[in-house]
Parts: structure tokens; C-alpha cells; sequence
């Protein structure tokens, strides 16, 4: 389980969170709220090479479709799928169970650039309204 108080986060709501020379990346618990039912969940292939900010895969929610961006640059080692058969799990345990992917982060120290829980508390006060 990753602990959300170390994740580091994006203006966009993704999260991801740094283990040994790998990295895990998911949809923040606030993002998870405001979309509802999250139905289906379309991941990045295994190996493919994604820069920060680039669209790599898609959330479909009872609301509607949208684009989750990579959080930082890397490769992707890993999905996450239990999210094809119980995308449910993005919302039930968005830390946990829902993560998206894992990755080989490929730009030392980039993960640094996003905010910090704290900030992104901060940033989730003033982006609400």
C-alpha cells in the first residue's frame, strides 16, 4: 500500500510514489470522488517509454471520460490488472488496490517538481471553487 502522505502529486490529480529505483502511479483519493463510478479503466502497455505530462491512459466514470498524464517520465514496468475485470478498485482504494501502473522513473529527480500532500491539500482548497 502506498502511503498518501508520500506520494507526490499533480495539478491534474495523479499521484505517484517513489519505491527504490521504481516508482508507483494512481489517481489521487480527491479525483476519485469528484468523477464517482469509475467503469472502465484503459492502461498503458507494458514497456512503453512516456514523457511527464503525456496522456497514457484513460478513466471512464458513470460521468464521463477522461485522460490520465503520467506524473513523471519513464518506462512502464507494470500494470495494474485487476482494473480490467474491477475498476471499482480506483474508487474503493485508490491507494491500494487502484493503483494504475508502475514505472522506471527515467528523469532523476523529477518527481520533486510536483506537490507534496501538503501542497496538494493546499492546491485542492483554491482549485475547488
Amino acid at each position: 500500500m502506498t502511503n498518501p502522505e508520500s506520494c507526490r502529486y499533480a495539478k491534474s490529480h495523479e499521484w505517484v510514489c517513489l519505491e527504490g529505483d521504481g516508482a508507483v502511479v494512481g489517481l489521487s483519493d480527491h479525483a476519485q470522488k469528484e468523477i464517482t463510478d469509475v467503469v472502465f479503466v484503459e492502461l498503458p502497455k507494458v514497456g512503453r517509454k512516456v514523457g511527464q505530462g503525456e496522456a497514457v491512459a484513460v478513466v471512464e466514470s458513470v460521468k464521463a471520460a477522461f485522460d490520465f498524464y503520467a506524473p513523471v517520465s519513464g518506462e512502464v514496468c507494470a500494470v495494474n490488472e485487476e482494473l480490467s475485470s474491477n475498476p471499482a478498485l480506483v474508487n474503493q482504494s485508490p491507494h491500494d488496490k487502484g493503483w494504475f501502473f508502475k514505472l522506471k522513473p527515467s528523469v532523476p529527480g523529477e518527481a520533486r517538481q510536483l506537490m507534496d500532500h501538503a501542497a496538494y491539500q493546499e492546491f485542492l482548497k483554491t482549485a475547488a471553487h
